[in-house]
């Protein structure tokens, strides 16, 4: 799943280049056609941040996991003195 939600946001952030190339290229906008563009790449961010919330979320996660670890194994490493 995790693989898939990195395409997903892969192919968002491709699609929105898309777009701003469409809006770069065109000499008179048609503005219909425009709005249906602004509104696609308004879902895309959406889904976009939220995608990069959750790797956030994620990278917290690993970095207390390791942290936890340290802990414990520093812990582990206390000499104790007669």
């Amino acid at each position: 799943m995790a693989k898939e939600n990195s395409e997903n946001l892969n192919k968002n952030l491709s699609r929105l280049v898309e777009i701003t190339e469409w809006f770069n290229n065109q000499d008179e906008i048609d503005v219909e056609e425009g709005l249906k563009k602004v509104k696609e790449a308004a879902g895309l961010i959406r889904s976009s941040k939220s995608r990069l919330r959750e790797i956030e979320n994620e990278f917290e996660e690993i970095k207390k996991e390791i942290e936890k670890e340290e802990s414990e194994n520093d812990d582990n490493l206390e000499i104790p003195i007669n």
